[in-house]
């Protein structure tokens, strides 16, 4: 898994980088302060194309704290039987981590990740297997625009990586995925959806790493010609000042909601610059903001406050 991602973040960060040439990621190698793990954050700021995209690996170890246990034993009976409230448990994760924030409104911003997490007693033997182990990930569209072909295309593309696995992978992540990226407070989605899972441990580790590798690698063909087809549209000052909004929403997300960045947030000596990497870098927040009915604004209101299929 720590080779795939690292090869799937230089093709990612090259992809981008073909949209606008003239601007290149500024590539940030870290490693942690106790030794244990690194990571490579490779980020652009205000370019033509992308006004900020981040394409970050980590690659880590550390001791599970009680909040994030607390956090685990919650969501899966399980994982509540395998990891006794007697014990400490170490962790050990490589994942990618990918959000990209167009500059045009008309071109959707996009997130992916997905990553290999192992879980073990504190202070097990050498050559110990894990306690448990899954696989997570997934990726999502939110445009601030909605065009209906771009939705389909990015929708398609990952439910042709799903069906080649397991037919019944792209129903389940998609409702998934609708499900986890809900603003509750706002009573809409952060965007349109694509997949998302996490504890997936149904099927043996290599097949899953082929899932997720195949989703990986999807991820290119899914969401750069969008950007592609759109960075060059003509866009009023309206626009924009609409992609803001919605980026604020976005914010609101990731902030209150997101399990990826309350994970980091609660590991010791983590990397904050790298966990925040997903937030825009500018937002905007109007006091009653109401699209006029009808408009394509409130077509998009109307796309994130439904559940849509978008496949045929």
């Amino acid at each position: 898994m720590e080779a795939y991602v690292l090869d799937l973040q230089d093709r990612l960060v090259t992809a981008l980088e073909s949209l606008d040439p003239s601007q290149k990621f500024v590539r940030d190698r870290w490693e942690r302060s106790d030794g244990h793990g690194y990571g490579i954050s490779c980020v652009l700021q205000d370019g033509a194309a992308l006004e900020k995209a981040g394409v970050n690996v980590s690659v880590i170890s550390g001791t599970l704290t009680p909040g994030q246990l607390k956090s685990m034993r919650d969501r899966r009976a399980q994982t509540a039987e395998l990891l006794d409230d007697s014990e400490q448990f170490d962790f050990r994760v490589a994942g990618i981590s990918v959000v990209v924030h167009p500059r045009n409104p008309h071109a959707p911003t996009a997130h992916m990740n997905y990553r290999r997490f192992e879980v073990f007693r504190q202070n097990a033997p050498e050559g110990e297997p894990p306690v448990m182990a899954w696989f997570g990930g997934g990726a999502d569209l939110t445009p601030s625009y909605l065009f209906q072909e771009d939705a389909e295309h990015f929708h398609q593309t990952l439910k042709d990586a799903c069906d080649a696995h397991d037919s019944s992978y792209y129903p389940r992540f998609k409702t998934w995925c609708d499900k986890y990226f809900t603003n509750i407070h706002r009573g809409e989605t952060r965007g349109i959806g694509g997949i998302f899972f996490d504890d997936l441990d149904d099927k043996e580790p290599e097949q899953l790493f082929r899932f997720a590798y195949d989703a990986g690698n999807a991820f290119i063909r899914a969401y750069v010609p969008l950007v592609a087809r759109r960075m060059t549209m003509p866009y009023t000052q309206r626009e924009r000042d609409w992609q803001l909004i919605r980026r604020g929403h976005y914010a609101e997300f990731n902030l209150v909601y997101d399990r990826g960045t309350k994970f980091g947030l609660m590991t010791p000596g983590a990397r904050i610059e790298s966990i925040l990497m997903s937030l825009p870098l500018t937002a905007r927040w109007e006091y009653m903001n109401e699209p006029d009915p009808d408009s394509p604004e409130d077509r998009l209101l109307r796309a994130v406050r439904t559940t849509t299929s978008w496949t045929k």
